[in-house]
């Protein structure tokens, strides 16, 4: 009976992978008010019922995609919690930080810039899209901003830099636009990408002699 349920969980699982992973192709392709549940339903090979079942609507589904985007799974362990983002505040001087931060920065945006997009323009024009993140806080600042205050208080930190202000520079860097501008739009592969970031970053927040 167990291994009954394992397999029909884990059958759900793959169902609801397939469908997060057609939404999120047709939405980026397409835009998201273009794109059409059927259609959704037909790239994952579901019926579209199936659709309605596991995630209600299309709003619904469009949060889901984009936080499992974020995450790169669909576990429900917020940025901050995960083991990339805990090398950033472990690391023991701010070069290591900052090389850790790069990093896992760039394997979230190699996920979501694009679908960030998408997101942004189809909420200029539908509030129930705005709706789905109603907090005012910027999940994406917010995160930046822990990064900037944990790399300011290690060693080879340029010294006198308040927080905020490495933090604006951050979240300026390691934007989805800029990422998209560089990788989509001028064809720099990702690992270039890293270094420019990595090589800006530094000159702007680590003291010039500093690890």
């Amino acid at each position: 009976m167990a291994e009954g349920k394992g397999k029909r969980g884990a059958k759900a699982q793959e169902t609801r992978r397939r469908i997060i992973e057609a939404a999120g192709a047709l939405f980026v392709e397409q835009g998201y008010g273009a794109t059409k549940l059927q259609e959704i339903a037909d790239r994952a090979g579901v019926a579209v019922q199936t659709i309605y079942f596991v995630f209600r609507n299309k709003p619904t589904l469009l949060k889901e995609l984009v936080d499992v985007a974020i995450a790169g799974d669909d576990d429900p362990v917020p940025t901050m919690d995960r083991p990339w983002f805990a090398e950033v505040t472990s690391a023991p001087t701010a070069g290591s930080a900052l090389t850790a931060l790069v990093s896992g920065t760039r394997g979230t945006l190699e996920r979501v810039a694009a679908i960030a997009e998408m997101v942004s323009a189809a909420a200029a024009t539908d509030p129930e899209i705005r709706g789905l993140w109603p907090d005012e806080t910027d999940p994406r600042y917010e995160v930046l901003s822990t990064a900037a205050k944990s790399l300011a208080g290690k060693p080879g930190a340029r010294p006198a830099l308040p927080a905020d202000e490495a933090a604006d520079i951050l979240y300026a860097v390691l934007s989805p636009e800029l990422f998209l501008v560089l990788t989509r739009d001028r064809a720099w592969p990702p690992a270039k990408w890293q270094r420019w970031a990595h090589d800006t970053l530094r000159a702007q927040l680590l003291a010039p002699d500093g690890p």
